[in-house]
């Protein structure tokens, strides 16, 4: 990075929110990743926009991450820089309608809502992830999936403006959304939930809970499903009928409780589990004529 653009970004951010060298197995639920060229921590959401808007200006490659929970980062780290969302996550409940920032975690708003006795999002209380990165990909579990609730979002256009797009334009489908593909950037969405009664709604939340720990590996760091789900299949039980339980590739395998997650066993590299996911890849499409595509994102 130019002096110069260090300068400005410091102006905007400050010095303590510009971080040389992260670690962004520091920032990811893999816990894999080698060092971000540069990492930012916007404090609010007029910050956010003003980084961004440097960033573009002055030609820097940029990303944007949340919680890291869908993303593996390389060993050799993160060209350019990271901008992390976390700090923007303010909420505001209005009748049966919520409207939040994009760095807000699905589990705290979660718990907004059943503070405000509205039912319709337990299903992402236990969904490791942010709001904006739950709109981008159309989260989803149990049953439940963000194009259920979502009214609209706010985007940074990439030309600077901001939009306002209905869930209808966002041409929310199976982990997928425009906002993949069209360079927009979420700032924050509007749902709309329906009433209900708090202590049933906390109850369907800790059932789910309680589902997720016993199917899920949540002992050991992972960044949730790593393959999408082939039409017509399920790609752990691919995976398991491939006789692929606890295959593993260095500190990378094949969760033996949930064969659709790779879990990091303990020292897992980026190279690893790209490995693994290759040959997982190759078997099962060798036994069974189907591809796997992985859902998690690769950043370098």
């Amino acid at each position: 990075m130019n002096e110069l653009f260090m300068r400005r970004l410091r102006a905007v951010l400050g010095d303590d929110a510009v971080k040389a060298g992260e670690s962004m197995a520091l920032h990811t639920t893999f816990r894999i990743g080698g060092p971000a060229e540069i990492c930012a921590v916007p404090s609010d959401r007029e910050q956010f926009i003003r980084t961004v808007a440097l960033c573009r200006e002055q030609g820097i490659t940029y990303h944007i991450v949340g919680r890291g929970s869908n993303l593996l980062v390389s060993d050799e780290g993160v060209h350019g820089m990271v901008i992390l969302t976390e700090r923007l996550d303010r909420v505001t409940v209005e009748g049966t309608c919520i409207t939040a920032e994009a760095g807000i975690s699905l589990a705290k708003l979660a718990r907004a809502a059943q503070q405000a006795s509205l039912t319709g999002l337990e299903f992402a209380a236990g969904i490791p992830g942010t709001l904006g990165g739950a709109v981008v990909m159309n989260a989803g579990a149990y049953g439940g999936e963000m194009k259920d609730v979502l009214v609209s979002a706010e985007l940074l256009m990439p030309d600077g403006t901001l939009q306002k797009s209905a869930a209808a334009e966002l041409k929310l489908g199976y982990r997928t959304s425009r906002i993949q593909t069209d360079g927009s950037i979420v700032l924050g969405a509007v749902l709309t939930l329906s009433a209900g009664v708090a202590e049933g709604i906390g109850a369907r939340m800790e059932e789910l809970a309680y589902q997720r720990k016993a199917k899920q590996p949540l002992e050991y760091p992972s960044a949730g499903s790593m393959f999408k789900r082939p039409e017509g299949y399920f790609a752990g039980k691919l995976i398991d009928d491939a006789g692929l339980r606890g295959f593993q590739v260095g500190g990378a395998q094949v969760s033996e409780k949930h064969c659709g997650f790779v879990i990091n066993r303990g020292g897992a590299t980026a190279r690893d589990v790209l490995a693994l996911c290759d040959e997982v890849s190759r078997i099962v499409y060798g036994k069974f004529g189907v591809r796997l595509e992985r859902e998690v994102r690769y950043l370098e």
